[in-house]
């Protein structure tokens, strides 16, 4: 039995994670059938609180092995391999239905909305939920077609992505696990070690987006008065409860280790015909003017990316940081491949990453040509008009100037932002296979 639900939380407070780890408790007699799934969606929608983060979980009666995957104050949680029996639908739903109305914030525009179903909806949900906007008519649908259950406040919208969540298929995963703080702290400033946070990205090689060393600043925990202490993301469990247990901390009420889709660029729309506001692109092409500073600090470009249209404009935000330093060394003629959200007012892709592709040379003029008869400096026409000598009169072209290609600064391969500017759903680089 699937449990799936999404838009509880508010920009002030709580969090849709925390209210699965109430949803397990709520559930403590049914069996775990492997993690539950934290699935980021579209974050180009202008209606997301934070992460645009979709959960799931799966109950019944399990089989095969057991696997210690978080902890409850002082109680373990296990999840299984399988299920062996289905648990009863209505029972779910009712429990569900309950821890959902106590926690979620619909007094601060929060529009809850919760799935139980047997089967799985089409994947089709997922793909069009994490890369553009789904209606909520279709996605109702769907759920009539599979026989869902389902409950809704306040309109409903988490609808949407709690059935996203449940048609994700992966192709591409890692893991995240969370750490809950005690409630009397919920508020205060967070406790944790930054050294240790520091530490992570060499004592455990597996994990990511860590600590933004360009800042000196830990990423790992939120800056809102949410019931999260931190959370560390990589492509093992294991290594991610070595890495909990690593770092130093105020009291840590409750963990537990989620599957999900950060990290694996899914929301990147690759092959395309058009480019439409509210998704992301990766588009390759030809800068063709740029880099230019404008005020704030953002840095602006141009790429050609084909010949029948304009010139897409590309923004990198002040916020990107040291990112703007490679953009900056852009030039025309560079083919690069960015990749990045289309916004509308102001047009602009704006870069998460860029990779640069190929170089155009970097010539520099030393000197006016030479006379052959007279052996004296010509004369500049003007231009592109050529030059001319004063003694004799004798023209040359603007090619025979004498030059020297000068090394570029910026390298063939990929740039990225630093830690503390990336989306959940952007991959890192450190996780992208060498081509």
């Amino acid at each position: 039995m699937y449990v799936a639900f999404d838009d509880t939380d508010s920009l002030t407070g709580m969090c849709t994670t925390f209210l699965l780890t109430e949803m397990v408790e709520a559930l403590r007699d049914f069996d775990l059938i492997g993690l539950p799934r934290l699935v980021r969606l579209n974050p180009a929608v202008p209606w997301k609180t934070r992460g645009n983060g979709a959960l799931c979980l799966r109950v019944g009666r399990g089989a095969g092995n057991m696997k210690l995957i978080g902890r409850s104050e002082d109680d373990p949680i296990y999840c299984h391999a399988r299920q062996a029996k289905e648990v009863d639908a209505d029972e779910v739903l009712g429990r569900a239905y309950a821890v959902l109305k106590r926690w979620s914030r619909i007094d601060e525009d929060a529009s809850p909305g919760l799935v139980v179903t047997k089967r799985s909806p089409r994947p089709w949900v997922y793909w069009s939920a994490v890369r553009g906007v789904v209606e909520k008519e279709k996605v109702e649908k769907e759920l009539e077609v599979i026989g869902a259950l389902r409950k809704e406040l306040a309109g409903g919208r988490g609808v949407i992505g709690a059935t996203a969540a449940l048609s994700w298929r992966p192709r591409d995963r890692t893991y995240e696990i969370l750490v809950y703080r005690a409630m009397e702290n919920w508020g205060k400033k967070r406790l944790v070690n930054e050294q240790d946070v520091a530490a992570l990205d060499s004592r455990f090689p597996g994990t990511f987006n860590n600590y933004d060393f360009a800042a000196n600043k830990m990423v790992i925990a939120p800056h809102s008065p949410c019931p999260v202490l931190f959370g560390i993301r990589g492509e093992s469990t294991d290594e991610l409860v070595e890495a909990m247990a690593s770092l130093g901390s105020e009291t840590k009420a409750r963990w537990l280790l989620f599957l999900s889709n950060q990290g694996t660029d899914d929301h990147i729309i690759r092959r395309w015909k058009e480019l439409r506001p509210m998704s992301s692109y990766e588009v390759q092409g030809q800068v063709v003017a740029g880099p230019r500073s404008i005020q704030g600090g953002h840095v602006l470009f141009s790429l050609q990316w084909s010949r029948r249209a304009p010139p897409l404009e590309c923004a990198v935000y002040e916020p990107a940081k040291g990112f703007r330093g490679a953009v900056r060394r852009l030039q025309v003629g560079d083919r690069i491949r960015v990749m990045g959200e289309l916004r509308d007012d102001p047009r602009s892709l704006n870069i998460e990453k860029l990779e640069v592709i190929a170089l155009a040379p970097l010539v520099k003029k030393l000197s006016n040509p030479i006379c052959s008869v007279c052996g004296k400096s010509m004369q500049s026409l003007g231009r592109e008009a050529g030059y001319r000598c004063r003694r004799c009169g004798a023209k040359a072209k603007p090619s025979e100037a004498v030059r020297v290609q000068i090394a570029r600064e910026l390298q063939v391969g990929w740039y990225e932002p630093p830690v503390s500017a990336r989306r959940h759903l952007s991959k890192p680089i450190k996780r992208m296979a060498p081509c």
